[in-house]
């Protein structure tokens, strides 16, 4: 229409027609664009979501390897010090080496300490067996016997009951006595000098015929008390 029969009209009163609206994008109910929502709102590309993130997303960064909020990442290797801890020096290191190796020395020794107890009273065992067997039934103590002989042993003042002639011979070397089980058992010179070599300590009495009055102030009562008093 040209301008000169729009404007006659015009003139007669007649009003241009108004122009349609152009529906804002997104905001209709039926809008059908690509940020349309609801059921049936479709997109371009399907999204897979996982843990409110689309899959294959990278996680964000900066390219010099600062954290999204500034901080420099984590440089500590695994193993070094942690909550603000100071590392091991080398002198640290090797006084805990030192503590170690001494540490493990004392276990040593006291398992070869303790080894060397067992196996000293296994052989005591054994000897004492031996022992045993050797003097069974060849004890010479005689049960009417009334002269005490006493003598040290283990720290201790013993006494064995012998007649006038044993007392003879066990101040004479012929004699001696042995420490079997708690009793004192009296042997011949022959059986002593094999009981000491299986197991000495069982040798209560061993007299030297040579021995002054004053190395065995216990021998011959007869020279060191009166006549009239028996020991």
């Amino acid at each position: 229409m040209s301008n000169s029969l729009r404007d006659q009209l015009m003139g007669l009163g007649f009003k241009p027609a108004p122009k349609p609206e152009r529906p804002v994008q997104g905001k209709g109910p039926h809008d059908k664009g690509p940020h349309a929502k609801g059921p049936h709102a479709r997109s371009g590309k399907p999204e897979h979501r996982q843990g409110g993130k689309p899959q294959g997303a990278q996680p964000q960064g900066r390219p010099d390897g600062r954290k999204p909020d500034g901080r420099k990442p984590d440089a500590r290797k695994p193993g070094g010090p942690r909550h603000g801890g100071k590392p091991q020096t080398r002198e640290d290191i090797d006084l805990a080496k030192a503590y170690a190796i001494r540490a493990q020395r004392e276990k040593d020794e006291r398992i070869a300490a303790e080894a060397a107890k067992q196996e000293e009273a296994r052989l005591r065992r054994e000897a004492r067996a031996k022992l045993a067997e050797l003097v069974k039934d060849k004890a010479l103590n005689d049960a009417a016997a009334e002269i005490a002989r006493h003598f040290p042993y283990g720290g201790k003042i013993k006494r064995i009951y012998v007649n006038d002639a044993q007392l003879k011979q066990l101040n004479a070397g012929e004699l001696g006595v042995l420490q079997m089980d708690g009793r004192y058992l009296l042997v011949s010179a022959e059986m002593l000098a094999q009981a000491e070599a299986i197991f000495p300590p069982a040798v209560a009495l061993k007299v030297d015929p040579n021995a002054t009055a004053e190395e065995d102030p216990y021998a011959d009562p007869q020279y060191q008390v009166p006549d009239d008093l028996v020991w």
